[in-house]
């Protein structure tokens, strides 16, 4: 599946970058600390140079769907990738899966990068691609039941509608992109593109057929996509 290959791509990419930590070839201390810095310029979207019409530049958006910042950077968004994306590619098809997932993403940066055209902070992260699939999710599923942890509720295993639970994400997503400032984060804002990419697109191809009911099983903590 799709789904599963890109969640094995960014563990190994992850693994074998500088990021992890765990590759002796990247050295330790100041000499990491560079190499992370190079590694997330190069395969990472700066908006100032995306935006300056450079090839490498442009396709950026999508090297840096499977380039990570850290441990909980990664495993966040695998959570959820893992949780949602199976049903959603399911449903869609591998080959049109995997265009609208890589589709997601772009969309997601370049917005994110048009609206902050004069930053040079690098985004990286697969969050703008995964919240498309968040987004289908929504529309094709909506009824599905997920298991969630939610921090004020002492993590405790409650279960509710697919709609309740990404209605929710998406109310903090906008919550947290009003408070957000210009410098280093989350991309909030990203999330927020791909969300809504990822719903009119579902709406747009499968508003004609009938919307799954079935059980879903997700897991939610502190970490967003």
């Amino acid at each position: 599946m799709v789904t599963y290959g890109v969640i094995g791509i960014c563990c190994l990419v992850f693994l074998l970058s500088p990021g992890s930590g765990l590759n002796p070839v990247h050295g330790t201390g100041d000499r990491l600390l560079a190499a992370q810095r190079d590694w997330f310029e190069h395969w990472g979207v700066v908006p100032d140079e995306l935006l300056g019409g450079s090839a490498r530049a442009a396709l950026t958006p999508l090297t840096a769907l499977f380039v990570h910042a850290g441990w909980l950077h990664l495993l966040g968004n695998m959570l959820f990738l893992y949780v949602f994306g199976a049903m959603t590619e399911e449903r869609m098809g591998r080959l049109q899966f995997a265009v609208f997932y890589l589709g997601c993403g772009y969309l997601a940066l370049l917005g994110y990068a048009a609206v902050h055209a004069t930053s040079e902070q690098t985004l990286v992260g697969a969050s703008g691609a995964i919240s498309g699939v968040l987004g289908a999710f929504l529309y094709l599923f909506p009824k599905a039941r997920v298991t969630s942890l939610f921090p004020f509720l002492f993590f405790l295993p409650l279960r509710f509608p697919a709609w309740a639970v990404l209605v929710f994400w998406l109310c903090l997503q906008w919550l947290a992109a009003g408070q957000a400032g210009t410098g280093p984060g989350v991309a909030y804002l990203a999330h927020l593109l791909g969300f809504g990419t990822g719903f009119l697109y579902a709406w747009g191809r499968f508003r004609g057929g009938a919307r799954v009911k079935a059980p879903a099983t997700a897991t939610e903590g502190d970490n967003q996509p």
